[in-house]
């Protein structure tokens, strides 16, 4: 259910077990605090599940973000649409050690085209909070222009940035 999408140097895929780790590694980290973060084991776990969940549930979801290579995870991307959340977003994270490589951007273009041309979706905003300078520089990067904001109710005022109707990453 959940499709295998490739880059030159990224395979976007459904989460294995075996990412556990990096993913706990990212989720315990001080660069959760953004999203409502640092969180423990437990609620790592939890929130790995969601991710594979909300496939289910909305046909839709985030994929692991991995070297095509070795397969090594490297980050979270792909489209994010919890109950109260405005409208679908495209989401990115990327774990230590994969920042400043272009590995979201990468990653970001191809769940956006996969998103515009499978799934026929509308422009798509990504939610981001004003204090996270490197997801802010990518979205600028990837043609988003500022379009208001949300306030979420656990994450505080949330910048919404819509993205280009375009049908191929460039």
């Amino acid at each position: 259910m959940i499709p295998v999408l490739t880059t030159d140097r990224l395979t976007l895929r459904a989460p294995r077990v075996e990412d556990f780790a990096a993913y706990a590694g990212f989720r315990a980290s001080p660069r959760t605090v953004t999203v409502g973060g640092p969180f423990n084991e437990r609620q790592a776990f939890q929130q790995l599940c969601a991710i594979l969940g909300h496939w289910h549930l909305r046909g839709f979801g985030r994929w692991m973000i991995a070297d095509r290579n070795t397969d090594v995870p490297m980050g979270i991307v792909g489209l994010y649409h919890p109950e109260g959340w405005p409208e679908p977003e495209l989401a990115w994270s990327v774990f230590d050690g994969a920042e400043g490589k272009g590995v979201a951007y990468e990653a970001a273009l191809a769940a956006r085209a996969h998103a515009y041309d499978a799934l026929q979706m509308p422009p798509l905003a990504s939610l981001v909070d004003p204090t996270n300078a490197r997801s802010v520089a990518l979205a600028r990067r990837m043609g988003c222009t500022p379009e208001g904001t949300y306030d979420h109710p656990d994450h505080g005022t949330l910048h919404i940035w819509r993205h280009p109707k375009e049908e191929r990453p460039s």
